[in-house]
């Protein structure tokens, strides 16, 4: 299975080995603790019993069989077409017919290696000209018949596990900053990033000064910093069946709208005396939180939206170092943070509904209404309705693709675990009980939250299934399938 994170390195194989067996392991260990929780009597006085709900189950895509994959470096003329093609042509904004004919010498040459290049110029070049050609070339190149659908190239490519070619980087970082030059100190030729997975969210880059940001910047998703909000008791303006995310730091609550993150996408702000940085990814449906007033010898990171992706997950970068940090982990993969090997810690984020939330927390404050920009309630507009809109090649059939889990790692054994939330809330609405691993969920809101033995918080959020189990591939699953 190719990695999905933006960290490109890969475990040894004894561990992961070791990390496979604990797996295993855990997952005997959480079939049993699904039928007893499930199973618990309800106490005294107790409500109604909730219907557990059934898992559902995904499905695996056939992507037919990869093509055999050459090794070694590039045969000269092919090589040489490359360098036409990513070159001079790129920086003329235009191809001509010298181009086309590099185009055919890349499809002749049977590197099926090279179709990551065509993915990557799918993007962004129309031309009717010129598009028909590459769109052939990446068909030739794959054996395929997908006509230049980008996402179906794209889906194939990743699902295959099809290396990148020789210089790939250089030729990647060409054509992107050409199409924009501010994403030029983000392509990083020390980094841990593996490019394949990279690629352009149709969005620009917010790169608006700390405090600063309004909403003008042209075709970015706009950051809101120190955001400005209202007590509980001023937030009748939102209704209370709708979605917020919320955070509690040292005693402090905030509720953050969902349609205003669905906007912003990013909020820098503070919360029991602790700054943070809070994206919010659409596509994966995925909030969370990252501490940023502690990283020794640098200012605190100033989260951003880059407007590219990762495998349908949002690219975000510290305005203060221009350094990518992964927006899964919270680990640094590129610049000055990287370096350094920066990982920002996590603290929970809470999906529930905002009259669950204010009725658990009445001191809470909410963000205040206009910040969504006179957007609405629903901005995405059931964009994505029909199922992820950007590549991520194949998904572990576990479950579908979109379903909800709340995702954490063990604190005793290092294992990646994904709660399905619906049974979870079900199960803990039942009065049952779930522990597993040293992680034991407990009601939060209308949600739930992860916390250990000791009631610590373990730092868990809600993800669509396919983003965090490609970030974790192999993750556990509860209750088993």
């Amino acid at each position: 299975m190719p990695g999905s994170s933006l960290h490109a390195s890969r475990l040894p194989f004894h561990v992961r080995r070791t990390t496979a067996y604990a797996a295993t392991l855990l997952a005997f260990a959480m079939t049993a603790a699904a039928c007893s929780s499930t199973e618990t009597a309800l106490p005294p006085n107790a409500p109604p019993s909730i219907a557990i709900p059934s898992l559902p189950l995904g499905s695996a895509r056939d992507f037919g069989e990869p093509p055999t994959i050459p090794p070694g470096d590039l045969a000269p003329d092919v090589a040489l077409a490359v360098a036409q093609l990513f070159g001079d042509s790129l920086e003329d904004g235009f191809f001509i017919g010298e181009d086309r004919e590099s185009i055919l010498t890349i499809a002749d040459s049977g590197d099926v290696r090279l179709a990551w290049l065509f993915s990557d110029l799918l993007r962004f070049v129309f031309s009717e000209d010129t598009r028909p050609t590459m769109a052939r070339a990446a068909d030739r190149l794959m054996g395929t018949e997908l006509d230049g659908d980008w996402q179906q190239v794209t889906d194939h490519l990743i699902a295959w596990d099809i290396p990148a070619p020789p210089d790939y980087l250089e030729a990647k970082k060409a054509l992107f900053t050409v199409v924009l030059p501010a994403w030029e100190p983000l392509f990083d030729e020390t980094s841990h990033v593996d490019w394949r997975y990279v690629t352009w969210g149709g969005v620009l880059i917010d790169d608006q000064p700390f405090g600063q940001t309004l909403g003008e910047c042209r075709r970015c998703i706009p950051a809101v910093d120190n955001p400005a909000v209202t007590p509980a008791n001023g937030g009748d303006w939102y209704p209370d069946e709708r979605i917020v995310f919320g955070v509690e730091i040292d005693g402090e609550a905030r509720a953050y709208p969902k349609h205003i993150m669905e906007v912003r996408e990013m909020v820098n702000d503070t919360l029991g005396g602790r700054d943070f940085g809070m994206p919010y990814c659409t596509l994966c449906g995925s909030a969370h939180v990252f501490l940023t007033d502690d990283v020794d010898g640098f200012e605190r990171p100033v989260l951003r939206t880059s407007g590219l992706l990762n495998r349908s997950n949002k690219v975000m970068f510290d305005l203060n170092t221009m350094s990518v940090l992964d927006t899964f982990l919270g680990e640094a993969v590129t610049g000055p943070l990287a370096d350094a090997d920066v990982v920002l810690p996590q603290i929970s984020v809470v999906t529930t509904t905002w009259g669950a939330w204010k009725a658990e927390h009445p001191d809470t404050t909410i963000l205040a209404e206009d910040l969504d920009l006179g957007r609405g309630f629903d901005p995405l507009r059931g964009r994505d309705d029909d199922g992820p809109i950007f590549p991520i090649g194949a998904v572990d059939p576990r479950l579908p693709a979109q379903e909800n889990v709340l995702g954490v790692v063990s604190p005793e054994t290092g294992v990646a675990i994904a709660f399905h939330v619906p049974t979870a809330v079900a199960t803990l609405a039942n009065g049952g009980e779930i522990a597993v691993d040293g992680v034991t969920l407990v009601p939060a809101g209308s949600g739930v939250r992860a916390q250990d033995s000791d009631g610590n918080d373990l730092g868990a959020h809600e993800a669509f299934w396919f983003a965090w189990s490609q970030f974790h591939p192999g993750t556990a699953l509860w209750p088993s399938s």
